[in-house]
């Protein structure tokens, strides 16, 4: 079995020095979550000096005596004369074993779809408990979001233990609530840590506070957390970015489809199909860097170059011919709605599927999730911002998503308003969650019957 990393080094290296791992804070109202992230930035020196100079004089200038390391990640004006966060922040650092992007994303319920924005790539996601306070309402919504957004690892950070002196059963109360209700979500790996975000307590360095506990600081299971991709087991794709045809009298014939490889590899000699045309063809190179090589995977930009003239386009996709997907112009899936406009059945938008956008109607909006207690709320008939729901919809042309428990990259989708761009809603195909109920038939006027 062969690993590769997220960021490829060359056509034929398998394992760079360092793997990259993204993650994404989460919690309830001051729970610390700013915090943890500036302690993790300060304790593992990722922090500029004049960075660390600014929020020294920004923590006086409020009568701080320490800095407020908080500050680090509240970037925004708003947030700092509020002391809450507000939209995502991202964050990019690295250790000797490891290279991270983070994003701090804000505790608000009314912020649910920033959360949304930042777990979507996420590999990690860190789930803050106020030790005081216990599993609460945002609690359970943050772990549901992470569930339903396939999340592989979620780590549960209960901070503020200074505050409750340091006590074991504290702790361990908190951490069977929470993995009993996320193993019931379906989050298939649960990682509980005692920190104080504050005071440093087993965030990078371990704690002389709780010698009870035995397990890893929270830098230590962020640099161990296995991240690596057995590209055996993802399915290949290869959305066509852009069609090159230089007819140039050094390149006469010369006719690739370049693009980003989005999961899995291809090789030279493989025969692939072309969707939603379903042609088929092989695979006669690959060229990447500027080289010719025999395989590329993801996230590769490549050039690929087949046997046969075939009519191919920006939007359409490659995929091996004994793993490709279907292809339909009905697509159900589960969506949160990220606009401050509604989404309404009949509404006409765009879908935007990898490097393919096409027209699209909202046929039908069966339920909407209530986070709170995963209860469902039936045909609502819109949803609003930051409502989770399911919907079905139905596009002009065919499209060949996967679904999205196989592939996150193109399982995904955007829903857009056809009149101003705005994204409307981000898609998560094939995922449901029950009450949903089939399609009604389609038909409409206007240019959009389909």
């Amino acid at each position: 079995m062969s690993t590769f990393t997220e960021e490829p080094t060359s056509g034929h290296a398998e394992l760079a020095a360092t793997t990259l791992l993204r993650f994404a804070t989460a919690g309830s109202v001051d729970d610390g979550k700013s915090t943890l992230v500036g302690r993790l930035l300060h304790d593992s020196k990722s922090v500029l000096a004049d960075q660390l100079e600014a929020v020294e004089h920004a923590s006086r200038s409020r009568g701080q005596e320490a800095p407020d390391l908080a500050l680090l990640t509240d970037g925004l004006r708003a947030e700092r004369e509020q002391g809450i966060t507000i939209d995502v922040a991202y964050r990019y650092f690295a250790t000797p074993r490891r290279r991270f992007i983070l994003a701090d994303t804000p505790g608000h319920v009314q912020y649910t779809r920033n959360m949304v924005t930042g777990a979507s790539t996420a590999e990690l996601a860190v789930v803050l408990v106020d030790a005081r306070n216990g599993v609460v309402e945002q609690t359970r919504r943050h772990a549901a979001v992470a569930a339903l957004l396939r999340v592989p690892h979620v780590v549960l950070a209960v901070n503020k233990m200074d505050l409750v002196d340091y006590a074991e059963p504290v702790f361990a109360a908190i951490a069977e609530e929470f993995t009993t209700y996320a193993s019931e979500l379906g989050v298939p790996e649960i990682t509980a840590i005692p920190i104080s975000a504050l005071a440093g307590d087993n965030v990078v360095e371990p704690s002389a506070n709780m010698d009870w506990y035995g397990g890893p600081t929270v830098l230590e299971h962020l640099e161990t957390v296995p991240v690596s991709h057995d590209l055996t087991a993802c399915h290949a794709r290869f959305p066509v970015q852009y069609v090159i045809r230089p007819q140039t009298a050094e390149h006469p014939d010369y006719r690739g489809y370049a693009g980003q490889i989005a999961a899995g590899a291809f090789r030279v000699g493989e025969q692939v199909t072309v969707l939603p045309s379903g042609r088929t063809s092989t695979i006669t190179a690959i060229d990447a860097l500027g080289e010719s090589v025999d395989i590329a995977w993801a996230p590769q930009s490549v050039t690929i170059r087949l046997a046969d003239d075939i009519d191919i386009s920006r939007g359409d996709l490659l995929a091996p011919v004994a793993d490709a997907p279907a292809t339909s112009q009905d697509v159900e899936a589960t969506v949160c709605h990220v606009a401050d406009q509604p989404l309404t059945v009949g509404q006409r938008v765009l879908l935007k599927h990898t490097t393919r956008t096409v027209k699209a109607i909202v046929k039908e909006i069966p339920s909407r999730l209530t986070l709170d207690d995963l209860s469902q709320h039936p045909n609502p008939g819109q949803l609003v911002a930051n409502d989770i729901g399911r919907v079905t919809v139905r596009t002009a042309e065919p499209l060949a998503l996967d679904a999205y428990a196989d592939s996150r990259r193109t399982g995904s989708f955007l829903l857009i308003d056809p009149a101003d761009g705005t994204t409307l809603a981000a898609g998560m195909a094939g995922e449901s969650f029950a009450g949903a109920k089939a399609a009604p038939a389609a038909e409409d006027e206007d240019g959009w019957d389909f």
